[in-house]
This record gives structure tokens, C-alpha cells and sequence, in this order.
């Protein structure tokens, strides 16, 4: 499959920044997009879980959707401090972060859990950006594409396709950082993602693979351009509407 049947999907993760004051970027980059020539991309803006209603509200007329950045496997429960997919969904998001390194590294998330999760995304209808990727120490020591693949084996389910999830790899070291793995790497990895897919799911060939890690307006077009590399997972630079639209810019005509 070429980059041509799989449309490229640019999702802003907002990570736990915002406040309902934020929506005004939201508008702004909305009245940017209708200002432009249409990128020939989806979008999505994953903000915290206090704004994914108000959000979805504010972007009910547009072409953005909403996205939660986390959700807990079931459906309901005794689980304080915790939302669900479905929580979500009736919110209005179409799509759940799940598996994220911060997630990962920071709450301790294993494979299994992150896999039950993906699972609950499902259930929901919505759609799972299932994140990978390496340490600075386990790509120094070799071990980048063992990770990853790793990763991919055992947390994202049997029953995935190109409706219902999307992949996004994250050198872990790169986050926020503005380091960039060379080009060349980049290639290395999503190919090996690609591979994995194919392998595993009937529509591997058509499952979008994001690329994440301090992704910017001037770094763009160069890693949109790199060989299975279908969009971005952005985080800082999806935070101002004239920093998002600058991304978009790598898939206007």
C-alpha cells in the first residue's frame, strides 16, 4: 500500500496543559484551516480529560475530532480518579492515546494492561492510537527494533485493522527533547512496524503509522516524506494553533 490510500492522520497530544481559556487556540487554528487550502490529512487534537467535552463541542462544525489521551479497561467500576472509553466516546472523541511512553515509564504500564486497553477502546467504537517505541539506553545498546516489535506483539490485539487502530512510534528519547533520530533510522523502524503488520493483520498493509518525538513545522515535511511514515503524533507543537498549523502545512498540495 502507498501513502496515497492510507490518509495521513496529524494528532495533537496536549498532554496535561490547557484550560478552558485553551479553546481559544482551538478556534484560532479553526479559522486558520478554513483560511487555507485544506490539508489532505486528519486531524485530532487529544486534550486533558477536562476539555474533551468542551472541545468536541467547540469543533462540532469542523473537520477536527477529539481524542482522550488514556482510558481504564472497564466499563465502569470502583476505579477513583479513572474514565473510561465510553466515558469518552459519549463526550464526543473518536480516538484514545493508548500505551503512551509517559504512561508506560510513568504509571508503570505493561504490555498486558495496555493491551486490555486498546481492547476497551474498541468496545467503544473509538479508535486506538497505540504508542511504541524505545529508551536512549535500549537504542544504544542495540535493541530498537526488538523493542518495538516487542511492544507490538503483545500489546496491541488480535483483531486490529486499519478502522480501528492506528500505530504511533515514539523514540522515547526524542519526546520533547528536539532530538531527532536521522532519517534513515526512522525508515528502519516504521518498515519494521510495517512488516509486523502485514504479518499479523489482513489490513497491515492500510494501518497508519504515526511518527512522534518533537515533531515541528521545520522538521515536517522531511520526516512526512520518510517511507511509511503517515502522519504525526505531536505533543508541545500542537499547543498553538500557528505552531499545529505549520505541521498541517507537510500535507497541503
Amino acid at each position: 500500500m502507498s501513502l496515497q490510500t492510507r490518509t495521513p492522520l496529524v494528532a495533537g497530544n496536549w498532554k496535561m496543559n490547557g484550560l478552558l481559556s485553551s479553546l481559544d487556540e482551538v478556534r484560532s487554528l479553526v479559522k486558520i484551516l478554513k483560511s487555507k487550502q485544506a490539508a489532505n490529512s486528519e486531524i485530532a487534537i487529544c486534550p486533558p480529560f477536562t476539555l474533551v467535552g468542551a472541545m468536541a463541542e467547540c469543533l462540532r462544525e469542523s473537520d477536527v475530532a477529539v481524542g482522550g489521551q488514556d482510558c481504564h479497561p472497564d466499563q465502569s467500576g470502583a476505579h477513583t480518579g479513572d474514565i473510561s472509553a465510553e466515558m469518552l466516546a459519549d463526550s464526543g472523541a473518536r480516538y484514545v492515546i493508548v500505551g503512551h511512553s509517559e504512561r508506560r515509564h510513568d504509571h508503570k504500564e505493561s504490555d498486558l494492561v495496555i493491551n486490555s486497553k486498546v481492547q476497551a477502546v474498541w468496545r467503544a467504537g473509538l479508535v486506538a492510537i497505540m504508542c511504541v517505541g524505545e529508551t536512549e539506553t535500549q537504542r544504544d545498546q542495540g535493541k530498537t527494533l526488538d523493542v518495538v516489535t516487542g511492544q507490538l506483539h503483545n500489546s496491541l490485539p488480535d483483531g486490529a485493522t486499519a478502522e480501528n487502530a492506528v500505530i504511533a512510534y515514539e523514540p522515547v528519547w526524542a519526546i520533547g527533547t528536539g532530538r531527532v533520530p536521522a532519517n534513515s533510522d526512522v525508515a528502519e523502524v516504521h518498515a519494521a512496524i510495517r512488516g509486523h503488520l502485514k504479518e499479523r493483520f489482513a489490513t497491515g498493509g492500510e494501518m497508519r503509522i504515526l511518527y512522534g518525538g518533537s515533531v515541528k513545522g521545520s522538521n515536517a515535511s522531511e520526516l512526512m516524506a520518510i517511507p511509511n511514515v503517515d502522519g504525526a503524533l505531536v505533543g508541545g507543537a500542537s499547543l498553538r494553533a500557528e505552531d499545529f498549523d505549520a505541521i498541517l502545512e507537510a500535507y497541503r498540495p
